[in-house]
């Protein structure tokens, strides 16, 4: 509560100070707030049924709603817009962590199935990335049912998402070198890079509280056959132009805390380490496209880590 408070508070401190929007991230910290809460009320009555029922529903928006994104559509391997791909990935966790937590084989066949359908789901969507997310949180929950202890795994999903943010840093500086980062490159449409740029720079010249929320604008020279949504599709670096390091500081901890809960959680290891793995590539998702733009995102991503932390009052 102190942290997501802080998030909020942080929002009102800079669009007072520097102008802009604040609507969006507050919704976003109120998303999350109320997906968490009712993840761990829903968890603690309903550990298996309520998971489940919570994948089917991200599924279907997934597959209900492919234009999610009013935005361009990535041209590129990634595929479809961010948010149809974090829908994938936090379904099939849903899925896998209520597998885990029943102790019905045949339901566990079923909710198995269910995760599954997130992979072809991607590439009938046309989301190559929604297709490898659900994919490696099915690999994750599989590995996740022989794992001794949860603190080094949670350590190693923390170090992937740190390494997707240097990745993002290394290619929006330029500091790959030239074949690896035209290959790295080629991810993303033409534009990309250059917004992400951008937001580089006004992070540099606003390092104590940016420009304010809302207020980063499409960089000139966008244009062409995809329009510009004026966003970097960057979760750190538009927090680093409209916010600030403070800002970054906050959504690093905020994912910190995430994962330092499902350390402590009392439901099983399995259930955590899936979870985890779910949150660990909403993660890097955000880090590279619009995924925490959107609503059922970061309320789903609160939900999923309210089961995740939930005791059951049968226990």
């Amino acid at each position: 509560m102190l942290l997501l408070g802080a998030c909020a508070g942080w929002s009102l401190i800079t669009a007072a100070a520097q102008g802009g929007r604040p609507e969006g991230v507050l919704l976003a910290v109120l998303a999350l707030a109320a997906g968490y809460a009712g993840g761990r009320v829903s968890g603690a009555l309903l550990p298996v049924a309520a998971p489940c029922a919570g994948a089917a529903a991200g599924l279907v928006l997934a597959v209900a709603l492919p234009g999610l994104s009013p935005g361009p559509w990535y041209g590129g391997p990634l595929g479809a817009a961010g948010g149809t791909a974090a829908l994938l990935a936090l379904a099939a966790g849903a899925a896998c962590c209520a597998a885990w937590a029943s102790g019905v084989p045949a339901h566990r066949l079923g909710l198995a199935a269910l995760a599954c359908a997130t992979v072809p789901a991607g590439l009938v969507l046309g989301s190559a990335a929604g297709c490898v997310a659900g994919g490696a949180v099915l690999l994750c929950a599989l590995a996740a049912g022989s794992a001794h202890g949860r603190g080094r795994w949670l350590a190693g999903l923390a170090g992937a998402a740190g390494l997707v943010s240097a990745g993002l840093w290394a290619v929006t500086t330029g500091a790959l070198p030239g074949g690896l980062a035209e290959a790295v490159g080629g991810w993303f449409p033409a534009h990309r890079v250059p917004q992400w740029q951008d937001a580089l720079r006004l992070a540099d010249h606003h390092l104590a509280l940016g420009v304010g929320p809302g207020r980063f604008g499409a960089p000139p020279g966008v244009g062409g056959t995809l329009p510009a949504d004026g966003k970097p599709h960057s979760a750190p670096l538009q927090q680093a132009a409209e916010q600030g390091l403070v800002g970054v500081v906050l959504l690093a901890a905020v994912f910190c805390w995430v994962l330092y809960a499902l350390w402590r959680t009392a439901r099983p290891t399995p259930v955590a380490l899936t979870a985890g793995a779910a949150l660990t590539a909403l993660a890097a998702l955000a880090s590279v496209s619009n995924a925490l733009s959107f609503t059922p995102v970061t309320a789903g991503a609160g939900l999923l880590a309210g089961w995740a932390t939930a005791r059951p009052w049968s226990t």
